[in-house]
């Protein structure tokens, strides 16, 4: 700008001096416009077009970027000489613009108001983008069916992105509105030639965390090469490593990036992955009270189905106290038929048991040997009587009678170290092994005293 155009803009109020003008802003920017429009009333310049938006009135502004150094230029082009633009006004497009520049007044901006528009080749920041998109696609991480769900209900949410932008707030303030959850923050840059690596490594981070559901990668909106971070390559790999699903919300919603193609889900916005992400509170309880109605619904069929049911098996059923009854009037009778039947077996067996109690009384020696001592002292009285030679016979026929006796003696016998088995079910003494079954109960009769013993099977 030349001193001598700034001198003919209309003096300012106040001034003592030429020396000590004051201008309002918009007396400046007229101008400075003035300059611009006199000395570059008519220029080409090239460059590639990115933030390419068309207004509803049929213009289209755009931003026109330098290729080999960073430096940008806004660009407007009215309804009629966009319409007859040789070139396509899309993100991406080189071209060539011929025009005018000037200044936006009210806001101070400078500007090209292009009137012809023609195709320069491909732009590099497209070229680039279309290289890695096509290495990606050769390793199978853009097919569809490598991307994941997200989960339903997550309890930490990873956000990579930059703590200071508004991207965050805008994260945060929507996911806290819509259902409480941890948010983990893994700041990062996200312009600059050392974004891409600080994207990879606050990603990595993020993983660290066990309890980790879903990753948020994004910024805000930008020009294209404020966004150029997120076409980097090393940076769609990780996000396609990343072991968690992840959400990609970079730029505005015609923004589209290498991320938003490598990512699980694509957001238009930061706040708009929020809003992916985060389930709204409301319409979980909704759908929760849904699911109860519906179940109590069910519940009440089920029930129905089931009363109905039973209703029949009871119908063939008859009533259950009819035939209780039954079967207490048969348990009953097998009571009684059992009780009279031990009974009358105890009965029978406290006979046979008193029949041979009196037979082994019978059999007792010491009776026997009574017997004997009483004819002894029979045969003593006769011999006194007799005579001794007789007596003296006597004696000798009684001694050898004892002999004798006391041979055939059973205690005799068992203090010889026999016994006498008794058979309890027939009272008989055992004389053959055969005789008794396994299981028999016998009464075996020792010199001194008795035991009871059980057949044993051989």
């Amino acid at each position: 700008m030349s001193t001598s155009s700034l001198s003919e803009a209309p003096e300012g109020r106040g001034e003592r001096s030429q020396d000590e003008k004051v201008f309002r802003v918009s007396q400046l920017n007229r101008a400075v416009r003035g300059v611009l429009e006199e000395r570059w009333g008519n220029v080409w310049v090239e460059g590639e077009l990115s933030d390419v938006t068309k207004a509803a009135s049929g213009h289209v502004y755009f931003t026109l970027n330098d290729e080999e150094e960073p430096a940008q230029l806004r660009v407007v082009m009215f309804k009629n000489d966009a319409r007859r633009s040789k070139a396509k006004l899309e993100d991406g497009a080189r071209v060539k613009l011929q025009g005018q520049l000037s200044l936006f007044t009210p806001r101070g901006s400078y500007q090209l108001i292009a009137r012809l528009a023609v195709p320069f080749g491909l732009g590099e920041l497209h070229a680039q983008f279309e290289r890695v998109r096509k290495r990606l696609e050769a390793d199978g991480l853009l097919a569809p069916e490598r991307k994941r769900p997200l989960p339903k209900l997550p309890r930490v949410l990873g956000v990579v992105t930059s703590s200071s932008g508004a991207a965050l707030h805008d994260i945060i303030r929507v996911a806290q509105s819509r259902c409480p959850l941890r948010i983990v923050v893994s700041p990062c840059l996200v312009q600059g030639n050392d974004a891409p690596v600080s994207i990879v490594a606050a990603l990595e981070a993020i993983q660290l965390l066990p309890e980790l559901d879903v990753v948020i990668v994004g910024r805000g909106g930008g020009a294209a090469e404020d966004l150029i971070a997120f076409n980097d390559e090393r940076v769609a790999r990780a996000i396609a490593a990343c072991r968690v699903p992840t959400v990609s919300a970079v730029g505005h919603e015609v923004d589209i990036s290498i991320a938003d193609l490598i990512a699980d889900i694509r957001a238009a916005t930061p706040s708009n992955a929020a809003e992916i992400v985060v389930p709204d509170r409301r319409a979980l309880l909704a759908e929760l009270h849904a699911a109860e109605r519906a179940i109590e619904r069910a519940a009440e069929v089920r029930l129905g189905r089931d009363r109905l049911r039973l209703e029949r098996l009871a119908q063939h059923l008859g009533d259950p106290r009819t035939a209780l009854s039954a079967v207490r009037a048969r348990i009953e009778a097998l009571r009684t038929r059992l009780l009279q039947s031990f009974t009358a077996r105890v009965k029978r067996e406290r006979a046979s048991l008193h029949a041979r109690a009196e037979r082994l009384a019978r059999l007792d020696p010491r009776l026997l040997l009574a017997e004997k001592r009483a004819l002894l002292v029979r045969l003593h009285t006769q011999v006194a009587s007799v005579g001794r030679p007789l007596l003296m016979a006597r004696r000798g026929q009684l001694a050898e009678a004892a002999a004798r006796l006391d041979a055939l003696s059973p205690l005799g016998i068992l203090a010889r170290g026999y016994a006498i088995a008794m058979h309890e079910p027939t009272g008989k003494a055992l004389l053959r092994a055969s005789d008794a079954a396994a299981g028999d109960i016998l009464q075996v009769r020792l010199h001194q005293g008795a035991l009871r013993a059980r057949v044993e099977p051989k």
